[in-house]
């Protein structure tokens, strides 16, 4: 999985922190009030009274989440009976995924960005959750400016080939591309994305630069002797593998579908705008309460990926207050269309949209 999180080698800024300017040229009526059918960068503007951060709201969603998330792994440990410290193990799987998109939201400074500590403590939860902040916030930052297009936005997400690029590519590359969205890589994200994809790789392209991955990879690997020194392989597994297993595996899958959907859009680096890309090139994830409460409303990605900025629980609020966003590409976790997302392999540039390979004309198979 090393190209879906390679870092970026350059960096560039987002049109959220140029959108202070739009508004000072009359992108809003006067008193804040958005003027009707906004689209493009109004609609940007439109959305920056909700990009502000409560701190007491934010401390107490990372604390809270921390705690829960402790507490259940000192679960599995101390509950005595095998069926609650798997139930433990679950739930410190769901908190660990619950946390994870709240550290993603403090790397976007969508919240606590003036504080040190949460910087301190966000940078030693990337550490233990294996997603160094050096390579996360480099590799996520290129795939927010970068988002749907068809050349370059493979780094800090999964690779999309055209179908002509396919069927030119050399067999190597096709099982290489084939291997990296193939669903199994999926479901192992904690070894081929995490592990590998986000500490291994980085550490081994740049050492000075990502120092932290290699801290990363020695205190899993210190945490997990450890568990088996001190109690056994069932410390190892229900402390440790499992929690990292769900946590992945739903991660990985969330980076995939928010992307790679049946009626997702791509485009030429020249048609490209960042606004489109969040709108059309971003899924809205229809999920129950209890997921979007696990997954930190994650499945507002097209307005996430519109303004970053706007902290996660304010999300559906903007959904609700602005009707442009009410009526997004959407898609959700029902196994039958979890089925279809990940039957999906190329752009056809003609049909513009993703196919099977099945759909492909044989010779390109």
């Amino acid at each position: 999985m090393s190209q879906a999180v390679t870092e970026s080698k350059s960096t560039t800024g987002s049109p959220i922190d140029q959108i202070g300017r739009l508004e000072s040229k009359g992108a809003v009526c006067p008193g804040g009030l958005a003027e009707p059918t906004r689209s493009g960068r109004e609609l940007i503007v439109a959305t920056r009274r909700f990009a502000s951060d409560v701190p007491r709201k934010s401390w107490w969603y990372v604390l809270s989440t921390a705690a829960l998330l402790g507490s259940a792994l000192t679960g599995t440990l101390l509950i005595p009976f095998v069926l609650g410290k798997l139930a433990a193990s679950i739930l410190g799987g769901l908190l660990m995924l619950r946390l994870f998109v709240i550290y993603h939201d403090q790397q976007h400074h969508a919240i606590l960005p003036n504080s040190r500590l949460a910087e301190g403590l966000m940078w030693l939860f990337g550490i233990w959750a294996l997603s160094p902040s050096s390579i996360w916030r480099s590799s996520h930052n290129h795939h927010h400016n970068h988002n749907s297009k068809l050349r370059g936005s493979h780094i800090g997400s999964f690779p999309i080939m055209t179908a002509e690029a396919y069927r030119a590519a050399s067999r190597g590359a096709r099982l290489k591309y084939l291997f990296m969205r193939h669903p199994l890589t999926i479901l192992f994200g904690y070894g081929f994305i995490f592990l590998y994809g986000m500490c291994v790789n980085p550490f081994l392209n740049n050492p000075r630069k990502h120092f932290d991955c290699l801290l990363a990879l020695l205190l899993h690997l210190t945490i997990g002797i450890g568990l088996v020194w001190v109690t056994d392989w069932k410390g190892l597994l229900l402390t440790q593998a499992l929690p990292h297993f769900i946590a992945g595996a739903i991660g990985s899958y969330l980076f995939y579908v928010q992307h790679n959907f049946t009626d997702v859009t791509f485009r030429d680096n020249a048609g490209w705008t960042y606004e489109t890309a969040a709108l059309e090139s971003s899924s809205f994830l229809k999920v129950d309460p209890v997921m979007s409460w696990f997954t930190a409303n994650i499945g507002y990605h097209h307005i996430h990926h519109l303004n970053s900025k706007i902290p996660f629980y304010r999300l559906p609020e903007v959904m609700r207050a602005l009707p442009e966003l009410q009526s997004p590409k959407s898609t959700s976790l029902h196994p039958l269309e979890i089925f279809r997302c990940l039957r999906l392999k190329v752009w056809d540039v003609h049909r513009q949209r993703m196919i099977r390979l099945a759909e492909m004309p044989a010779k390109a198979i």
